[in-house]
C-alpha cells in the first residue's frame, strides 16, 4: 500500500501453520506440511524486516516494544494480533499441563499432531469426546467441521466408533445444515447435547480420560476439550484488554480504544458483531493498513464495508457455508440488512459437492 514505509514483523515462529485448515488433517484431507508455510517470502517480495523473537510487552507511552531476548523496538504505530489464550481456570481441575492427555488443539501445531496420533492410536469402537465452550471464542463453526471430519475418518477407519459433542451453548452456527448432514453421512455415529441437557463441562480429569457435567461423567478414549477463551497474554500484559478479556477498539481503524497508537486485530479484538474467524481477521488487517497509512499521513481513515465467509467441510466432498456483510454504524460493525446467507437445507448432494470445491 505504502513501499515508503518501513515494516517489521515480529513473530516469533520461524513458519506458519495455518489453523484455519487444521481440520482437514484430522479428517485425512491435508497433511500437516501442506497446512505449513516459511515467512521468506514477506522479506524476499515485500522487503518486511521479520524478527523471530517473542514480544512480550508493548509500552503505549514510549511507543517501545519490549522482546523476550531483552531488547526493544520503537514504532510510529503498531498492529498486534495476539490471538487467544485458553482460560483453563473456567473448568475445575483442567490445567495447562494436561493438554498432553486431552488437548483442546485450538492453537499451535503441536496440538493438532496430538489430537490426531489420540485418533489414529484409539480403538474400533472408541468413544470421543468434543466440548466446544460458550461463546466467544475462536471459529465459532468450526467444533461442530471437526466433529465431521472426525466421523469421516472413523468412518474409514473405526467405523463402530462414536463421537459424543457436549456443548456449552444451547445452539451452535449452521445447526440445521450440520445435523441434517451428519444424519447423511455418519448415521447415528455423532451425538450432540446443549449446555441444558448436560453439554455444558465442570471438571476434567486426564489421568482418568473422563469429563464431568450436571448429569454425571463421561468417559472417551479421546477427549477434545476446548476451554473458554480470551485475548492472548501480549495483550493482557500490556493494557490492551477489558474487563471481558478482549480488546475494545475503534472499528474505523482498529485503533485500541485503551491504548493510542496501538492497532488490534484478529481474534483478540472486539469487531461488534463479526465473528471471530480467519477470513475476518485477514479483511480488518486490510482495512487496518489502510487506515494506519492514512493516520500516517496526517489523513482520516475513509468509511468501509466488510465481509466474512465460513466453509464447513462435512465430508471430502460435502461442505456448507455462512457469509454476510458488514458495515460501520457509528463507529461500531453491524450486519448489513438483508446481506449473505447461508447453503441452502434440503438440496440435492451435487449443492454440497460443488461447495466443497468453490
Amino acid at each position: 500500500m505504502d513501499p515508503n514505509l518501513k515494516v517489521t514483523l515480529v513473530e516469533p515462529r520461524r513458519s506458519y501453520f495455518t489453523y484455519p485448515f487444521s481440520n482437514q488433517v484430522l479428517g485425512g484431507m491435508k497433511t500437516m506440511e501442506e497446512l505449513t508455510y516459511s515467512y521468506k517470502k514477506l522479506k524476499r517480495k515485500y522487503g518486511i524486516n521479520v524478527i523471530h523473537v517473542a514480544a512480550a510487552r508493548i509500552n503505549a507511552v514510549s511507543k517501545t516494544v519490549l522482546l523476550q531476548d531483552g531488547k526493544s523496538l520503537t514504532f510510529d504505530r503498531i498492529i498486534v494480533a495476539p490471538g487467544i489464550d485458553m482460560r483453563f481456570d473456567q473448568i475445575e481441575n483442567y490445567k495447562p499441563e494436561d493438554t498432553d492427555f486431552i488437548p483442546h488443539a485450538w492453537k499451535g501445531r503441536s496440538a493438532t499432531l496430538r489430537l490426531l496420533q489420540q485418533l489414529e492410536s484409539m480403538p474400533n469402537g472408541g468413544m470421543v469426546l468434543i466440548c466446544p465452550p460458550a461463546l466467544p471464542y475462536r471459529c465459532p463453526p468450526a467444533p461442530y467441521e471437526r466433529a465431521s471430519l472426525v466421523a469421516h475418518y472413523l468412518s474409514q477407519h473405526k467405523p463402530r466408533s462414536k463421537i459424543l459433542i457436549l456443548d456449552a451453548k444451547e445452539q451452535f452456527p449452521k445447526q440445521a445444515l450440520f445435523s441434517a448432514g451428519w444424519k447423511s453421512l455418519y448415521g447415528r455415529m455423532i451425538e450432540w447435547f446443549n449446555g441444558s441437557a448436560g453439554g455444558l463441562i465442570l471438571r476434567a480429569d486426564a489421568k482418568n480420560m473422563t469429563v464431568e457435567t450436571e448429569f454425571g461423567i463421561e468417559k472417551g478414549d479421546v477427549i477434545n476439550l476446548i476451554p473458554a477463551q480470551w485475548a492472548g497474554r501480549i495483550a493482557r500484559a500490556s493494557g490492551l484488554s477489558d474487563e471481558s478479556g478482549w480488546c475494545p477498539v475503534d472499528q474505523l481503524t482498529f485503533e485500541s480504544t485503551l491504548l493510542p497508537g496501538i492497532h488490534v486485530i484478529g481474534d483478540a479484538a472486539i469487531a461488534g458483531v463479526m465473528p471471530k474467524s480467519g477470513f475476518s481477521a485477514n479483511n480488518q488487517a486490510k482495512v487496518t493498513a489502510a487506515a494506519v497509512i492514512a493516520l500516517l499521513k496526517g489523513k482520516e481513515p475513509t468509511s468501509y464495508s466488510i465481509s466474512n465467509t465460513c466453509y464447513s467441510f462435512l465430508a471430502p466432498d460435502y461442505a456448507i457455508y455462512v457469509t454476510a456483510e458488514y458495515q460501520l454504524s457509528g463507529r461500531e460493525l453491524v450486519k448489513i440488512k438483508g446481506s449473505g446467507g447461508v447453503s441452502p437445507l434440503n438440496v440435492d448432494l451435487s449443492v454440497r459437492h460443488s461447495e466443497a470445491v468453490s
